[in-house]
């Protein structure tokens, strides 16, 4: 006999931690850390999501060290940041709901003007974001890195989280290894894709061997970069394979699309240029308008939009998987349990609507307001918001 679909709304294990649902609020950066600290305004953000009735919130981005930043403003793993994320997770588990941070690398998708140190990345290539060239990560780069990762999930224990969320998509740096199309290396981290894998596999085994079962390990993997050349499905479904073969990580949460290349095709809907383009410096916002269009093309929305994909990685691991991509109603929720997923993640519908989850508990047939207008994206710089409801103060 087949197990019974699970409640999407009960209570459920990941790893050590027990979730009060199977629904997590997705990390989405929140643009509200100041000088790699915490602010009110981030412990608000993620408070208004626990009291919104999901079982995790998820902190992003926590980066594991100054060169792995998007930009200097994010929060990174040091001593000074430990009160705020502490006083942060206080607040969730005041209101009931757990807390993970997202912890990674930012690799090539690094903002080296920002951040005032080099990115780093596979190879040498240009970076838009900061004017120059990414470096060509030495060995020695990559094993502290590694290192780094083992180092922020032990703070983040200290900190009191329940789970990290290792970073593995968007090509960031480990997810840009993985990639055939940016990593041409002809060393122990280049060529197939047991090498590419090899930076992602040991990152995860390092957050696993510091945090031990103390806390939940979720890795976020890319099934498709979303590009000519990048990393696919196939190659998704054998990486999967071996992180489970490791033992490494409690859940997959699984992704798809490339901050560096094609981030429309995670989000999917609309493309907001014209909203981007008004939150850039001239020189950048010129560019937006004239060429924009090359790197945010818009796609299709429906509910459940990865769910295809994911359900092969699903075919071929039995361990824990988190889906996401277009969850906004009971009712995909459920789809997504009746396909053998254990958790959903949730990202844009809670933006417009914090309190989603509550309402659909009283109400299975609540739908969710978003549009998928994706015009929350460019609102990363100054706070991330639906622009269509008025915010809290």
């Amino acid at each position: 006999m087949s197990d019974p679909v699970p409640d999407v709304l009960a209570p459920a294990k990941l790893g050590p931690v027990t979730l009060r649902n199977r629904i997590i609020k997705a990390a989405t950066y929140e643009g509200l850390s100041r000088d790699g600290l915490v602010t009110d305004e981030l412990i608000g953000f993620h408070v208004r999501h626990a009291a919104g009735g999901v079982g995790m919130t998820t902190v992003a981005y926590c980066a594991v060290s100054p060169d792995g930043r998007t930009d200097r403003r994010q929060i990174q793993w040091t001593d000074r940041a430990l009160p705020g994320l502490r006083r942060l997770t206080d607040a969730v588990h005041h209101e009931g709901a757990a807390v993970s941070a997202q912890i990674g690398h930012a690799g090539p998708v690094a903002d080296p003007r920002s951040n005032r140190v080099p990115a780093i990345g596979p190879a040498r290539r240009f970076n838009p974001l900061g004017g120059g060239f990414t470096r060509a990560a030495t060995k020695a780069d990559l094993e502290r890195v590694v290192r780094a990762h083992g180092r922020a999930a032990a703070m983040a224990i200290e900190a009191g989280f329940d789970a990290v969320e290792v970073h593995l998509g968007h090509n960031y740096l480990a997810s840009a290894f993985l990639s055939p199309r940016l990593n041409r290396r002809t060393d122990e981290y280049g060529g197939p894709l047991e090498n590419r894998a090899r930076l992602a596999r040991d990152i995860a085994r390092a957050v696993r061997d510091a945090a031990g079962d103390r806390i939940a390990v979720i890795a976020k993997l890319n099934m498709d970069d979303g590009v000519p050349g990048g990393f696919g499905l196939d190659e998704a479904v054998r990486v999967a394979r071996w992180i489970e073969r490791d033992g490494s990580v409690d859940a997959l949460e699984l992704t798809a699309g490339s901050s560096l290349l094609n981030p429309m095709y995670l989000f999917r809907g609309e493309a907001p240029l014209r909203e981007f383009a008004a939150v850039m410096p001239p020189p950048i916002r010129l560019g937006v308008r004239l060429v924009g269009g090359r790197f945010l093309r818009g796609y299709p929305y429906e509910d459940g939009y990865l769910l295809p994909q994911a359900r092969q990685v699903r075919a071929a691991v039995s361990m824990p998987l988190i889906a996401l991509g277009g969850i906004t109603n009971r009712r995909v929720m459920d789809r997504a349990m009746r396909d053998g997923f254990q958790f959903v993640a949730m990202a844009r519908a809670l933006l417009r609507e914090p309190d989603l989850i509550n309402r659909i508990k009283e109400d299975a047939d609540t739908g969710s307001l978003c549009i998928h207008c994706n015009k929350c994206m460019p609102t990363i710089y100054r706070g991330t918001r639906c622009v269509l409801v008025e915010q809290p103060a």
